[in-house]
């Protein structure tokens, strides 16, 4: 069991330097853009940009209310299940762009993006025939497959714990 852990969280290495910067742009900036601009304004950090006043880790109020109008099971724990998008969002995304853990965040990120995808931004898709409001999210969620893929790279700190010896 442990040495299916490590293969799942040890990064893949690309011969040469520049395949790996090349590979670590999208996580990096994506990472940072998603904690940055769209976690944040959910979930209570340093960092946080909400127009509400936020605790340290704390969920804004409207967005447990969002998450309920998603329906079962959603609506069953909608303060767990926003606290849980708003974490993987804003800390998950912080841990993707310094690649630890990368491929465990990624695979928490990609459900989280396909949650609001298919739930919460394409109602609005089909409504208003436009793809733009989930442009955002599609985005994010091709980085973290990227990211579920290939993992951290060498420039990941994922890299320096799970090399081969």
């Amino acid at each position: 069991m442990k040495e299916l852990v490590f293969r799942f969280l040890r990064p893949t290495a690309y011969p040469n330097w520049l395949a790996e910067t090349l590979q670590a742009i999208p996580r990096v900036l994506g990472g940072l853009l998603l904690t940055l601009e769209f976690g944040s304004s959910k979930f209570g950090v340093p960092w946080s940009n909400s127009e509400e006043p936020l605790g340290l880790f704390e969920v804004a109020a409207w967005f447990p209310e969002d998450v309920a109008a998603f329906g079962a099971p959603f609506s069953w724990f909608p303060h767990f299940l926003a606290w849980m998008a708003a974490f993987t969002e804003t800390i998950g995304a912080v841990f993707l762009s310094l690649g630890l853990f990368t491929r465990f965040w990624a695979l928490l990120l990609s459900a989280t993006m396909l949650t609001a995808i298919f739930l919460q931004k394409w109602p609005n898709v089909l409504e208003y025939g436009s793809s733009w409001p989930a442009l955002p999210a599609a985005g994010f969620l091709w980085i973290s497959f990227y990211a579920l893929i290939f993992g951290s790279g060498r420039l990941g700190i994922d890299y320096l714990i799970f090399r081969k010896k």
